[in-house]
């Protein structure tokens, strides 16, 4: 009985619990990005393409966005997996990408906004 009791609490502070995806963390993560794209109902084509839906869609594909030929034709999907090499360093992944960010490093961070990116459907709705 202790042990049941107890598990939950070990869990919590074991280092699974410190990969887990936090959508609040990521909307954190995804302020400097704010200076290129938007996301959530309202969002438009700025600098760059609009993120609602972006996970689960095709890279290139929103309607209205001069979308380098590198990005769109490179095939891809954005699942989560692919995302994340994008984000880490997006020149690398996509050779020719108009995208000029550097990359983010910080494997928790991509998770975290991958989170938060997944909250928004593709019409800007959140979940």
């Amino acid at each position: 009985m202790r042990f049941a009791l107890l598990l939950p609490l070990a869990l919590a502070f074991s280092p699974v619990a410190a990969h887990a995806q936090d959508a609040a963390a990521g909307e954190k993560v995804f302020a400097p990005c704010k200076a290129c794209h938007q996301i959530g109902e309202n969002a438009k084509n700025a600098v760059g393409p609009a993120l609602n839906g972006v996970i689960g869609r095709k890279a290139g594909s929103v309607e209205g966005y001069n979308y380098s030929p590198a990005n769109k034709n490179s095939g891809l999907t954005w699942d989560e997996a692919t995302f994340a090499e994008y984000i880490k360093d997006p020149k690398a992944k996509i050779p020719g990408t108009k995208m000029v960010y550097a990359g983010l490093k910080d494997e928790q961070k991509i998770k975290d906004l991958i989170a938060y990116l997944k909250q928004f459907d593709a019409t800007g709705k959140k979940s």
